[in-house]
């Protein structure tokens, strides 16, 4: 019933957090990508307060997580009751359900949480939750469409946008390069982009430097704007 409070799926236990403030984050869904979330904030130290109504999922994920607990996080008073307002950091993970998205994310603004990260399925559906008061919303299934995109054709190791026109590219040493220092190739002035870091066959990732030589199966991270970092991923 909405008078009773939240279930607690388990006590207390101790993990260790960071020291910084905000080391305490409310997730709220835990299906694919809020557990995921939730999962990998418990591995980087921090305190996770992992919120769903299904009963399944909540037992599923006891074990991994700080506190879980089986609550309706479209009902602001259920949201006071297990102390959301404490919290600097929110994540809201509901996806298909875009009511309880939208509902959810409205409750957590209304409780004055600092920052506030929701995903959303669509472009109407992250502009109402920009709209509502979410400080950053995500699109995680189309950035995941994206990246795949520039990975078909194995030139491209792995993507990162960092926003609309700026990119972060890992892949090999392209074949007209090998053997040559990034002074004499001038990869910035002849291919817009710049060497961040270099990993030689064998060994581990190091800073690149003006002296570094290129050799065959090497892996480079290259950043600079998409279309170039793009086309020099596929030099060949």
């Amino acid at each position: 019933m909405a008078d009773e409070p939240p279930r607690r799926s388990k006590p207390f236990r101790k993990r260790p957090v960071p020291t910084a403030a905000g080391s305490q984050v409310l997730v709220v869904g835990l299906g694919r990508f809020g557990g995921a979330v939730a999962a990998e904030l418990v591995s980087l130290g921090f305190e996770v307060l992992g919120v769903d109504s299904d009963a399944r999922l909540v037992q599923q994920h006891a074990d991994a997580l700080t506190h879980v607990l089986q609550a309706d996080a479209t009902d602001p008073a259920a949201l006071r009751q297990l102390g959301a307002a404490d919290f600097q950091n929110a994540v809201v993970a509901i996806g298909t359900d875009i009511e309880a998205s939208i509902l959810a994310t409205s409750a957590i603004v209304d409780l004055g949480v600092a920052e506030i990260w929701a995903k959303a399925v669509s472009e109407p559906h992250g502009r109402i939750l920009e709209r509502i008061g979410a400080h950053h919303v995500v699109f995680p299934e189309a950035d995941m469409g994206r990246r795949v995109a520039h990975l078909v054709g194995g030139r491209v190791i792995d993507w990162f946008q960092l926003d609309e026109q700026f990119a972060m590219v890992e892949t090999v040493t392209p074949a007209e390069l090998v053997g040559r220092s990034l002074t004499d190739v001038g990869v910035r002035a002849k291919y817009g982009v710049t060497v961040v870091c270099i990993k030689p066959v064998g060994d581990v990732f190091t800073y690149a430097t003006a002296d570094t030589v290129l050799q065959e199966g090497d892996v480079l991270v290259v950043a600079g704007t998409s279309d170039r970092a793009e086309a020099f991923a596929h030099l060949g």
